[in-house]
């Protein structure tokens, strides 16, 4: 996977984009929106523990178990608020689509321990 463009939809390589995040990547996402991208590729993966590492201790779930017939297939990043490195909270307002349809959602991150994490979202008509 790393030498065609990203899961996220972003240009360049898998590995230069997400890849840096998971599963076990060296590096933490930046801002807010890198890290919801990050998340929808590790949902393409099926990398539940990524996803878990990722989400906020306060609304983390004991597990999470993907549907592996489920197939995502683009991501679209309607708007951004805040999340950037000198922020502590932002949203992103998503369109991610799969076969059969799509989910657009609203997403809170916020900063714990200066990483950026998932907090919960809304979903939107």
């Amino acid at each position: 996977m790393t030498t065609r463009s990203c899961t996220c939809g972003r240009p360049g390589t898998y590995g230069d984009c997400c890849g840096r995040y998971l599963p076990m990547g060296a590096a933490a996402a930046p801002t807010a929106e890198a890290l919801m991208r990050s998340r929808y590729s590790a949902f393409v993966m099926g990398d539940a523990g990524y996803l878990l590492r990722t989400w906020h201790p306060r609304t983390r779930p004991g597990r999470l178990e993907l549907d592996a017939e489920m197939r995502w297939t683009g991501l679209e990043i309607l708007d951004t608020s805040d999340g950037s490195a000198f922020h502590t909270t932002g949203t992103v307002t998503f369109r991610a689509s799969y076969r059969g349809g799509s989910l657009h959602e609203r997403s809170r991150f916020e900063r714990v321990d200066g990483a950026w994490v998932y907090v919960d979202g809304d979903i939107l008509d």
